[in-house]
């Protein structure tokens, strides 16, 4: 769960940090406020791009929390400028960060309560992959395609990141 969810979620939301830095470049390069961005949307009855980052951001430290029994940090919500953003995107991967494999030990005995359905819930596992995970690609890839419909010049490796590359 480790690998595949928390490292690699982690390394996506820095990801989606450096293609909102350059959807800050992209606005001064055509001379308009970065914060147009910010309330971009794909269609009138999606999230903006603010609300996709936040819900993105909810999704992966929901993803560490919930299995690993741990409280996740509070985020009121209330980002209104890129930096404010930034800093968002940036403590969600750093409390990503203080998580390790052993946190997940016991993971699988786990059911995560489901709060619009009060009385059920998921197994850790079944949370990660059927909701947690989707959820946050989900955002991610709507942030990322909202930029790219505002013309910012993002490609999939902006999306993916880096790799770790081995000599063969």
């Amino acid at each position: 769960m480790y690998l595949t969810t928390i490292q690699q979620m982690t390394k996506v939301l820095e990801a989606l940090g450096r293609c909102l830095d350059k959807g800050v470049a992209h606005a001064k390069a055509k001379s308009f406020d970065p914060s147009v961005l910010l309330n971009a949307r794909l269609a009138p009855d999606q999230f903006h791009f603010t609300r996709q980052v936040q819900a993105a951001c909810d999704a992966a430290k929901f993803a560490a929390a919930r299995p690993s029994g741990k409280d996740a940090p509070r985020h009121e919500d209330k980002e209104q400028t890129v930096e404010e953003l930034q800093a968002r995107i940036a403590a969600v991967a750093a409390y990503l960060k203080t998580f390790s494999s052993d946190d997940f030990d016991g993971a699988s005995d786990c059911v995560v309560p489901l709060a619009w359905l009060p009385g059920k819930g998921l197994s850790a596992r079944d949370y990660v992959v059927e909701l947690a995970t989707p959820n946050f690609y989900f955002h991610v890839t709507t942030a990322y395609s909202i930029l790219r419909h505002n013309g910012v010049d993002l490609g999939k490796a902006d999306f993916i990141g880096s790799l770790t590359l081995r000599d063969v």
